[in-house]
């Protein structure tokens, strides 16, 4: 095996965990049972030991991948001179209720032939704890028993298999026709009684999956341009909850890398407040309130657990616990020899301090748009608040979680605005009792502060730090969060500086490495992709729509062969960093709606425009 690019993969899951599953029928990586339990396949950072499950013709050929209509069931299709080879792989999603525990993580992979025959190979070469822990294999009648110190592995097939140096292998033809399922069924204990204590029919169980997948995406309510595109940001964000407690991981992957061959590799399989409450927005601009409700459970749980001095951790573990230390993995080559692989994130003990006006915008929208927040959750929020005013002057690490030292970001300083603004919003809407005049005093000396000292009028632009020259493209945000008019000379002063030093076309870079704030590594990073979505709001909020456009409908195109996105763009279009990534498919989703709806009044489509319009309005912050 070799190394695939991070773009050539499509991912499935149960809502516990997920798989990729490249183009050419490879499982690569998966956590079982959990995002962040240790790794069973890990072939995406270490091609040699990482571990794989690969179902493919032994002769090359083309490949092609697809999602069933509506779910996220993968179709690999093989074509080749001989005969055309379907893969349909799927997690089984048994529920999705809060607290439920299911009886079996499994992957199906159905192999067919619709035309000819086809001659595939099998090789079924798990590595427990991210390569780790040694492991046994049984063979017994046509069940497969991998067995480590901890967890136990089987895999039902209708073929014998043979062992060869820790793994399962055998090579069996396919004819028209004929149809063959294989099961992978993971336990948390070595209680081999269990395995395969219920089974049901790869038949039942894929269409009980296709059935949850499509009725839950039936609950979207945008049916605006670029509406596939939307329905799969969809299905990836359900694909990134965590069923159990409705937490939303940052991505599935770890280590993948901003720059191959680089060191800016992160742990993502956690949760970051500001993240998951962006999401928790883009989710009820669609309709799925009971998925923003068990998000807001899952934070209600955070905000009853605060620090001493009234904080919050920046980012959790999806079950909520704090502890997230990170090592690295000196025996894993890394994604193409991009090293270190780290799993857990020493950025949880950061000071980023934005992350508290994310938080109050998705509360204050849940509270009405989903149902109205308790009066528990809410002396929690004033604790929150207070903490905000007696430490928004403080500097910070910042959006971008840097590791060269803190600083009085600008994009820090506006959302800690926003996290007041919105909290005297929510008090005077539901008349919760707050220090309301304390409240109002430190919101407005942060808007003078941040217009006296995060504005440069010889630069022409909001920077990225007080004492910076350099630009940030999460300053864009401004209007978006109303702290600033669309219009306002010097948002639009910001945008085309914006254009000029940070874009690549449609494409748009965090910040300038070595102008910037350190971010404490050495070497290069892609294009961030929420940032090209941030710039498309932007525009389309200014009114210039066409540009907003053409921005847009060409970062489409960078979106892989499935419509997934990583983390980053790198200069040849690939795809770079964790993946798929939460924050980029939330920042799709939100500039598709507002540009569809701002495309619909400017074209005076006037039935479409007023159901829309009500719709957005319904999302004004009055």
């Amino acid at each position: 095996m070799s190394y695939k690019a991070i773009g050539d993969y499509g991912v499935i899951g149960d809502l516990h965990t997920v798989a990729l599953v490249g183009l050419d029928g490879s499982i690569d990586w998966c956590c079982l049972p959990h995002f962040d339990s240790p790794s069973l396949f890990a072939a995406i950072l270490d091609h040699k030991i990482g571990g794989h499950f690969k179902i493919a013709p032994v002769e090359r050929g083309n490949a092609r991948q697809m999602y069933l209509p509506e779910t996220n069931i993968l179709l690999t299709r093989f074509l080749q001179h001989g005969g055309v080879g379907e893969l349909t792989d799927f997690m089984p999603v048994e529920s999705d209720e809060p607290g439920y525990r299911p009886r079996r993580h499994q992957i199906i992979r159905t192999v067919s032939v619709v035309r000819g025959e086809v001659r595939f190979r099998l090789e079924c070469a798990p590595a427990f704890n991210y390569g780790r822990d040694p492991h046994t294999v049984e063979i017994k009648r046509k069940r497969v028993i991998f067995r480590s110190p901890k967890s136990l592995v089987g895999l039902a097939t209708p073929i014998l298999l043979k062992v060869r140096e820790g793994m399962a292998v055998q090579e069996f033809t396919v004819k028209q026709g004929q149809s063959l399922t294989f099961v992978l069924e993971y336990l948390e204990s070595a209680n081999e009684g269990n395995l395969f204590a219920s089974p049901q029919s790869g038949i039942d169980a894929f269409q009980n999956t296709s059935a949850f997948w499509q009725r839950w995406l039936g609950q979207c309510q945008y049916s605006g341009r670029w509406r596939e595109m939307v329905h799969r940001s969809a299905l990836t964000l359900k694909l990134l909850t965590y069923a159990p407690t409705g937490a939303i991981v940052a991505a599935p992957t770890t280590s993948l890398p901003e720059h191959i061959g680089g060191q800016r590799n992160w742990d993502y399989r956690y949760t970051w407040i500001r993240d998951a409450a962006f999401t928790l927005y883009s989710l009820l601009r669609l309709g799925f309130t009971v998925e923003a409700a068990r998000f807001m459970d899952w934070l209600n749980a955070r905000c009853h657990d605060l620090n001493p001095d009234g904080s919050l951790q920046l980012m959790y573990g999806i079950d909520g616990r704090r502890d997230l230390l990170e090592e690295e993995l000196p025996h894993l080559d890394g994604h193409r020899s991009s090293r270190p692989v780290r799993i857990g994130n020493a950025a949880s003990t950061q000071l980023q301090l934005d992350m508290y006006g994310a938080l109050m915008d998705a509360v204050y929208l849940y509270n009405k748009h989903g149902s109205p927040i308790s009066y528990d959750l809410w002396v929690n929020l004033c604790r929150l608040l207070d903490y905000v005013c007696d430490n928004w002057e403080q500097p910070d690490e910042g959006i971008w979680e840097v590791r060269g030292g803190r600083h009085h970001f600008v994009y820090s300083k506006v959302m800690c605005w926003v996290a007041l603004d919105r909290g005297i919003r929510l008090a005077d809407k539901r008349g919760f009792p707050g220090n309301r005049a304390r409240w109002m005093a430190e919101r407005d000396r942060i808007y003078t502060q941040v217009m006296q000292r995060g504005w440069k009028p010889h630069i022409g632009a909001f920077v990225q730090h007080y004492e910076s020259e350099a630009l940030d493209a999460a300053n864009l945000i401004m209007p978006l969060v109303f702290f600033l008019s669309p219009t306002d000379p010097r948002m639009l002063s910001t945008i085309d500086r914006t254009l000029e030093q940070l874009a690549l076309g449609s494409l748009v870079y965090r910040y300038e490495i070595g102008k910037a704030a350190s971010d404490g590594i050495e070497g290069e990073e892609g294009t961030f992709s929420m940032c090209t979505f941030w710039l498309v709001e932007a525009l389309t909020r200014a009114g210039r729509l066409t540009e907003a456009r053409l921005i847009f409908e060409k970062m489409l195109s960078y979106a892989n062969h499935l419509r997934l996105y990583a983390e980053e763009v790198s200069h040849t279009g690939d795809q770079l960093g964790n993946f798929p990534q939460a924050f980029t498919h939330f920042g799709l989703i939100t500039a598709a709606c507002n540009l569809d709806l701002a495309l619909n009044v400017k074209q005076g489509s006037h039935t479409v425009a007023r159901r829309n319009r009500s719709h957005a309005l319904a999302f004004r912050h009055d």
